[in-house]
């Protein structure tokens, strides 16, 4: 799995990265299937405080791509609220995989 953390009009700390990606292993324990994750964090240059500090990913899973942003005050419970998202995502399509694959029926003689 690739993992790109960068931000926006912020540097990633250590202790924002490890956030992060203990928050991904979350997604990962779900789905295994995963190849590329981008995850951008920005800060806004707005007056108002509220909804300030945007957290947006890219997944990249074996058949499709997901993308989820969400806005907050606090960086980390944007965090929270994107990997919510991405979670939801993920179990959908990896329900979505797996119900498609049904066996023929089979033929009465």
């Amino acid at each position: 799995m690739n993992l790109t953390i960068s931000g926006h009009h912020l540097e990633v700390t250590p202790a924002l990265r490890t956030y992060v990606t203990g928050k991904l292993d979350r997604i990962t324990r779900h789905f295994d299937q995963v190849v590329d994750v981008k995850v951008l964090l920005t800060v806004e240059k707005q007056k108002e405080k509220e909804k300030r500090q945007r957290a947006e990913c890219n997944i990249h899973v074996k058949g499709n791509d997901l993308f989820a942003e969400s806005a907050h005050e606090d960086l980390y419970a944007a965090v929270d609220e994107l990997m919510d998202k991405l979670d939801r995502q993920v179990v959908k399509h990896k329900t979505r995989i797996t119900d498609h694959h049904h066996d023929a029926p089979k033929r009465m003689m």
